[in-house]
């Protein structure tokens, strides 16, 4: 067994290996650009070697560095986690010709499986079920166009080296596969350093559904049952579950033969993953293999027991699979939630900063798992991908994980940036999710207008009301403590209050009770108990003997309450001031409709138009790159270009004014 192993990766992959190497009694070495210099991955290894600045390309993406780094501290091998250089071949080829070990498969799958294009040509020669497309790397738009036409609308254009939803794009028309084709073969170049794309037919109303395999040096491929990945928002995963809700055991098993004969046909070693599209009738086609890890492993590990990076370490060191097909198990159901920093109120744009706080719920053996490689008081960058944890679950059904899914993302506090908590609340509670009654295309269909506030309704409005109106009483009532008040004049309390929701106003009476505070509001009472202290974001307690948790925020004169993915502003003010505030004006907000804003922190790529030119609506203005994707910024109406702001290549702040019209 190897002594010391390097992670080629950061975030919370690189946390997660070295977790598992720790419990093997293997030392560790982290690699870390200079952005990355306080993170978390850094300080949990035995040692650390900067490998250059922050772009991925000067430092995670430079084979070079990685092996000098390796020489420098002695490690025998490396994990290279998912993304980066864990697909590829020619990082592995070169480990190996210094004496060191890729934690992983051999070149040859490498090669054969991680190319999007050769590995169609392979399944197809296995006789494996593929989608009809255009196998060869294209050359142009014009070309994409011509191909796209001739399979017929709708299209997926893919980067070849691509994954993890970049370099990915469909298309319904010419004009969608033009501007698609060129987006996917920047993506590919920036995130891959390979810009070769590819073209087949989008299958629609499809699931996702992937085949966890493990192979050895032996000869030895097993399947570790399936995930369910096919909650997904512009095709990145959002949810992944395991086992999936569409599939029967039938259908597990000939999907799990078919992936471990195509693992067999390339030699395969290590963990993989064989993603098909499954059709409504459970017909089913091999979609690509992943070659690495995949960033969803918890829930398929949580389900059979094994702890796949230590498998993976066992293989890379030689030793055989200590357990065969029959053995692998299918215990319970398990769930994990992507925790992205986005924000779905704003369209689901990239939020960078500070974590102000950063609490996630506490951690329960085989029920409750926290993936993360950051910490409160850490900084999510723009200068890599947005996850910020993965929150998983495990319970004896599915609609259990659902439950403890709901309470975990409850219990959930992340402050300074915006999270898609919210979202991911909305969808555990969702009729269509919870009956296991969904398809890839989801979300498209179910938030056609994008995410908002009105799409989760609180089951009970009158308990956010109570709680606000607790949470306020108790800072009156610590205020009117206060010693040194003038004799005659000492706050008064009172019970009678009003809370402010939307502007309209809600009549409440507070009363004193032991532990707590009884709330009557429309003729109902909820007897409130709770233990929570000031400024503490988590508010436990129970309501008329029933637990429950919600999260809460001090803002101005408002309370933001947080519970099941409702999040809403509340003021609580006695009768007479919510009458006088009645009477203020509204403040105009000023019209920018003249003006392109960044709509996030990101770096300027293109500015696709010039003083002077007139535009139509829906037509390229600009492109920016945040987080590893880019986004086209397009012209809402027809107009003339009065000033250019910005130039590309310049940092840009949220707000930041791009372009003037006149």
């Amino acid at each position: 067994m190897f002594k010391k192993i390097l992670i080629a990766n950061r975030g919370e992959i690189a946390c997660r290996v070295i977790k598992t190497a720790r419990k093997m009694g293997i030392k560790t070495v982290a690699v870390y650009s200079e952005a990355d210099a306080s993170a978390r991955h850094v300080e949990l290894a035995d040692e650390a070697v900067c490998i250059g600045p922050a772009a991925s390309k000067e430092s995670y993406l430079v084979i070079e560095k990685i092996i000098a780094a390796c020489k420098q501290t002695g490690a025998e091998a490396v994990h290279p986690g998912y993304g980066f250089l864990s697909e590829n071949a020619d990082f592995c080829r070169q480990l190996e010709a210094n004496g060191i070990v890729f934690i992983g498969p051999k070149v040859l799958a490498l090669e054969s499986m991680g190319d999007k294009i050769a590995s169609k040509k392979l399944a197809n020669e296995a006789k494996v079920n593929t989608i009809p497309g255009y196998n060869d790397p294209i050359g142009t738009p014009e070309e994409a166009v011509e191909i796209a036409k001739g399979i017929g609308y709708p299209v997926m254009i893919k980067a070849s080296a691509g994954g993890g939803g970049k370099g990915l794009r469909v298309a319904f028309d010419d004009k969608e596969a033009f501007e698609g084709f060129a987006s996917c073969k920047n993506e590919a170049k920036n995130a891959f350093g390979d810009d070769r794309v590819f073209i087949e037919k989008f299958v629609e109303e499809p699931r996702h559904i992937e085949i966890q395999v493990l192979g050895d040096a032996h000869g030895n491929v097993v399947y570790l049952n399936e995930r369910d990945c096919s909650i997904q928002r512009r095709h990145q995963k959002v949810i992944e579950e395991a086992p999936s809700p569409f599939i029967d055991p039938a259908t597990r098993k000939a999907m799990g033969e078919q992936a471990v004969a195509l693992a067999k046909a390339v030699q395969y070693q290590s963990a993989g993953t064989v993603e098909f599209v499954v059709g409504k009738d459970k017909s089913f086609y091999f979609l690509e293999m992943n070659t690495r890890l995949q960033v969803e492993h918890p829930v398929t590990e949580l389900i059979t027991g094994l702890d796949l990076v230590e498998q993976m370490i066992r293989v890379a060191a030689g030793e055989k699979l200590a357990f065969g097909q029959s053995d692998v198990q299918l215990n319970g159901w398990s769930m994990e939630c992507r925790i992205n920093a986005e924000d779905p109120f704003r369209g689901f744009l990239p939020s960078t900063g500070r974590l102000v706080k950063f609490a996630p719920p506490q951690e329960v053996p085989g029920q409750v798992r926290v993936d993360t490689g950051v910490y409160d008081g850490g900084e999510i960058s723009m200068f890599y991908d947005s996850m910020i944890a993965k929150l998983i679950v495990h319970a004896a059904t599915r609609e259990q994980a659902i439950e403890r899914m709901r309470d975990a993302l409850n219990s959930f506090v992340i402050r300074g940036i915006s999270s898609n908590i919210p979202f991911q609340s909305a969808l555990m509670q969702h009729p269509r999710f919870q009956a296991g009654n969904f398809t890839t295309a989801f979300i498209a269909e179910e938030y056609p207008k994008g995410f908002d506030a009105s799409d989760v309704p609180h089951d009970d409005p009158a308990l956010l009301l109570s709680v606000a109106a607790f949470v306020h009483r108790t800072y009156i009532d610590r205020a009117a403590a206060v010693t040194g008040q003038l004799p005659g004049h000492e706050l008064k309390v009172g019970d009678e209050w009003v809370v402010l929701r939307d502007g309209v106003s809600h009549n409440v009476t507070v009363e004193n009770a032991e532990g707590g505070y009884d709330v009557t509001y429309s003729g109902e009472t909820f007897k409130l108990r709770s233990d929570w202290k000031l400024g503490e974001a988590l508010f436990e307690g129970t309501v008329n003997g029933e637990p429950f948790t919600m999260q809460l925020e001090r803002r101005k004169l408002a309370y933001r309450l947080f519970h099941w993915g409702t999040q809403v502003d509340l003021i609580v003010m006695r009768a007479r001031a919510a009458e006088l505030l009645s009477l203020m004006p509204e403040k105009q907000a000023p019209d920018m409709s003249k003006f392109l804003l960044s709509p996030m922190p990101g770096l300027l790529r293109e500015v696709a138009v010039t003083v002077g030119q007139e535009v139509k609506a829906g037509e390229k203005l600009a492109v920016i790159e945040a987080m590893k994707m880019e986004n086209i910024l397009k012209a809402e109406q027809d107009g003339k270009v009065k000033k250019v702001s910005a130039a590309a290549g310049e940092s840009l702040s949220v707000d930041q004014i791009i372009i003037e019209f006149e």
